[in-house]
């Protein structure tokens, strides 16, 4: 009789055949192919699948999802790989179906300012695609995403303060099931009351409920007047206070960002960026010219009053351009400052109450632990990221990061926040949902047994089963 393994190994070798029939050179079972499609951009052990499969179509992915269901051969979606959270990796082997060459802008609708997409679109082809019709799409979370990706993690950025996260910004999905059907979750009505809300369900599922092949989202009309600039505090407390009295106020800031002193001294090294080296607050204001002076105003007597510095104006578009892919670089300028160090990437996400409370005790805790933590935000909605440098063959080190990141974890959930505001829970923050969730994580796990009772859709992330 064959063992469990044997058996396993025979049913992924029939669906690979199989799958090589249908969709030829497509399908790919070469080590490199699957070893990049097992890691993501962090610290998670990356794993790699058995096969990688590139499709075209909705009715192709409906045709891979039946042919692994009919084998039990576990299903990972892949949209650009830039998760960080470990949603790619493949920890019981099995099929990653790459949607990157599903990539077509389907329809769109200015005048009800939405549009359809397949899911392999990135957010910057969207807004290319978009820019002589006067609309933009506003997510940003700084890699250049797929937007099937960014609605399977709840993606957000730093626009997220103004125009929300995917789960406001997500009209409609189509995707398939573990069942192998296709299902439209919504029609292009900007409302409805009529049942079970699917969008939302799917919105954050990351793949672990059924693969998403398109994506309706919401478009914005692009502003008349665009202003960017920054400011220096003098502490990290400072500019998070500021930031707490400018969202109380009402002021409606586009994107307000923390950069801690550490950050800041990266990003003058990796970006050339010339500023003090202090904690900084970058902002953006849209509007009317008259509407943004004003709130540039308003923000600059706030921050005078936290100590703020002189609020720089980058008023030009390339000027405004550079600031923002200053700040979308901060990954990157920090592993420049700290090169063959491994970096752990974790956020949180508090009350605005609780922000300069949760920031400070955690730098406290960086400072006392002796780590090299540059931490950044879109401080607007309460949320932080941390990057944690360490020598992996330091075990003592490593065990002391682990600890300051469930302390981190702890110390937000204390405060009425969450384990994660935007990278997702994959394999790297399942374990901390029973304590944010409580009995509201065994719903999650019985809507995800009726959806997927074989457990083949992204097994082993969010929930086990």
């Amino acid at each position: 009789m064959a063992t469990a393994a044997e058996a396993k190994r025979n049913s992924i070798t029939q669906a690979i055949a199989e799958l090589s029939e249908a969709l030829g050179d497509r399908l790919s079972t070469a080590d490199a192919v699957c070893e990049q499609h097992g890691n993501d951009l962090t610290w998670h052990e990356g794993e790699p699948p058995d096969a990688v499969a590139f499709a075209h179509s909705t009715e192709e992915v409906r045709k891979i999802v039946q042919v692994c269901g009919k084998y039990g051969v576990p299903i990972i979606p892949y949209g650009t790989g830039t998760s960080l959270e470990g949603h790619i990796a493949a920890p019981h082997g099995g099929v990653s179906v790459d949607m990157q060459q599903m990539n077509a802008v389907l329809e769109v609708n200015s005048e009800d300012l939405d549009c359809r997409v397949q899911a392999g679109v990135t957010r910057k082809q969207l807004n290319e695609h978009l820019r002589d019709t006067g609309l933009f799409f506003p997510i940003d979370p700084g890699a250049d995403a797929s937007l099937g990706g960014m609605a399977a993690t709840r993606a957000s950025g730093t626009n997220a303060v103004r125009y929300g996260t995917m789960r406001e910004n997500v009209l409609s999905l189509t995707a398939v099931m573990a069942n192998g059907e296709v299902v439209k979750t919504s029609r292009r009505a900007k409302k409805s009351s009529a049942g079970y809300d699917l969008t939302r369900l799917l919105v954050g599922s990351e793949g672990t409920l059924g693969v998403i092949t398109e994506v309706s989202v919401k478009l914005y009309g692009i502003p008349e007047s665009i202003a960017a600039g920054v400011c220096a505090f003098p502490d990290v407390e400072s500019a998070c206070n500021a930031t707490i009295q400018t969202i109380q106020m009402g002021i409606p800031v586009a994107r307000i960002e923390l950069l801690d002193t550490e950050q800041a001294i990266a990003a003058n090294a990796y970006s050339d960026l010339g500023l003090p080296e202090t904690p900084h607050l970058f902002l953006e204001f849209h509007g009317t010219e008259a509407g943004t002076a004003e709130q540039s105003e308003l923000f600059g007597a706030i921050a005078d009053e936290f100590g703020g510095g002189q609020f720089n104006w980058a008023t030009k578009t390339e000027e405004r351009n550079h600031l923002w892919q200053a700040r979308h670089d901060s990954f990157w300028a920090a592993k420049n400052m700290r090169p063959g160090m491994e970096a752990f990437s974790t956020d949180v996400c508090v009350p605005i109450s609780r922000l300069a409370e949760c920031v400070s005790e955690t730098k406290k805790e960086l400072d006392e632990r002796g780590f090299y933590g540059p931490t950044v935000g879109h401080v607007g909605d309460g949320n932080f990221h941390v990057l944690v440098f360490v020598d992996p063959s330091d075990e003592t080190q490593v065990a002391s990061c682990n600890e300051f990141l469930d302390n981190l974890v702890l110390r937000a959930l204390a405060m009425d926040g969450t384990c994660t505001g935007e990278h997702g829970v994959g394999l790297g923050k399942k374990k901390f949902l029973q304590a944010e969730h409580g009995a509201g994580l065994q719903i999650m796990r019985q809507i995800k047994t009726a959806l997927d009772p074989k457990n083949i859709m992204n097994p082993g992330k969010i929930v086990s089963v």
